[in-house]
């Protein structure tokens, strides 16, 4: 059967097919440990799953308007306004997941050869969605001594004949978080390419350590509502990773081309946990509040051990719930059984095979000499992984 030539331009997702691998090994019987989906581990909210139960029990199970129940939109617009940019429900489209809402942006907004630009490290799914829509990819290059943050000449080099540009912060894989001072800056360079359109990721807004503090483009640039679409969602900030709510704000044309892609593939996002995700936005925010405090713990716990790891450097990060830690230092040496190490791939493959540990490589984020673990896992897990992580780098010798 002959496949279209779009779909060569996309790669299966790394974290997707580890996560998909470990579930089957485990379901075999073995003793793994995996630390790779961006997923928390704890439970959806009770009045979330109330909300859903009773939506449910009082019949909203038929479609609803493609952008989403107008309870719900007035939510998100009421969430995401701000001093200088304030939403109407009309600017709001939901949709299921943000990774949709992404998916559904860069197919209105790119044309066959259009140039879109990522800051690396990235998340994964951002240059394959370019690519399937025809675009090319620009990478934005950072690294551990500028706290993998954009440098503004670099983003101002890579804009020049750009269409979009996507900011994610806190990011994915790294944490990587902007303050205010770093986003004016970028913001001072965006205001030069006015054909620019940014993609605001900000689905780790609420995931924010120590004294730091989340800032949007927004917040610093009110002036560039009018080409900014910021893109959230429920399936981290409320553990509803599988209920599938996302959505997106910014201006009418945007959002209503999105609407219109939206209502000829999946029309609107499920009913009832449209539901949920009201209440989440509108209900009790203690769960969120004691999830970020037990991320924080694990946090400084898996940085500390990764740090004592002889030839491994990890920047601790200020959001989001990933480590990239660097392993540089064990390119260019052999696996036990003879294989070169010529990025982290094979050692990620060593890990699964040898140690039970999934976790990802960086090359898919940009990455290629770091891996990607998640610390949404508990204390034992977390421990238990970072052992035999030690144990099988120290033996490389």
């Amino acid at each position: 059967m002959r496949l279209s030539q779009r779909l060569s331009r996309v790669a299966p997702s790394a974290t997707l097919t580890l996560a998909a691998k470990a579930k089957a090994m485990k379901a075999a019987g073995q003793d793994v440990v995996s630390l790779t989906a961006g997923e928390p581990d704890f439970a959806t909210a009770p009045h979330i799953i109330a909300a859903i139960h009773r939506s449910l029990d009082r019949g909203d199970t038929t479609y609803t308007a493609v952008g989403g129940v107008p309870e719900l939109r007035e939510a998100i617009a009421a969430h995401h306004s701000r001093d200088g940019v304030k939403y109407t429900a009309e600017e709001v489209v939901v949709s299921t997941g943000a990774k949709q809402s992404l998916y559904n942006a860069m197919q209105c907004l790119l044309d066959p050869g259009d140039k879109g630009v990522v800051i690396a490290p990235f998340w994964l799914s951002y240059a394959d969605m370019i690519r399937v829509a025809g675009g090319e990819v620009e990478i934005v290059e950072t690294d551990e001594a500028s706290d993998f943050l954009a440098a503004p000449d670099r983003l101002d080099a890579a804009l020049a004949g750009a269409r979009v540009v996507i900011l994610n912060s806190p990011s994915n894989p790294s944490g990587a978080l902007y303050s205010a001072a770093r986003m004016s800056a970028l913001a001072d360079v965006i205001r030069e390419h006015p054909d620019v359109v940014v993609i605001a990721d900000e689905i780790y807004d609420r995931f924010v350590y120590g004294d730091a503090a989340y800032v949007s483009i927004l917040d610093v640039a009110p002036d560039l509502a009018e080409r900014t679409l910021l893109v959230n969602g429920c399936s981290k900030t409320y553990a509803m990773t599988g209920l599938r709510i996302g959505w997106a704000c910014g201006p009418k044309p945007l959002v209503g081309a999105l609407t219109r892609l939206q209502g000829q593939s999946t029309s609107n996002a499920s009913s009832p946990m449209q539901q949920g995700a009201l209440a989440a936005l509108t209900g009790d925010q203690t769960p969120v509040e004691e999830m970020v405090r037990a991320f924080d713990i694990r946090r400084r716990f898996v940085v500390g051990r990764l740090q004592a790891i002889p030839g491994v450097t990890c920047f601790e990060p200020s959001g989001a719930f990933y480590v990239l830690p660097n392993l540089s230092s064990y390119v260019g040496r052999t696996l036990p059984d003879g294989s070169p190490i010529e990025d982290t791939f094979p050692i990620t493959a060593h890990l699964l095979h040898d140690h039970g540990l999934v976790v990802v490589p960086g090359g898919p984020f940009g990455a290629p000499n770091h891996i990607r673990l998640s610390f949404a896992a508990d204390m034992e897990q977390l421990t238990k992984g970072l052992d035999r992580l030690r144990d099988a780098l120290v033996a490389f010798g």
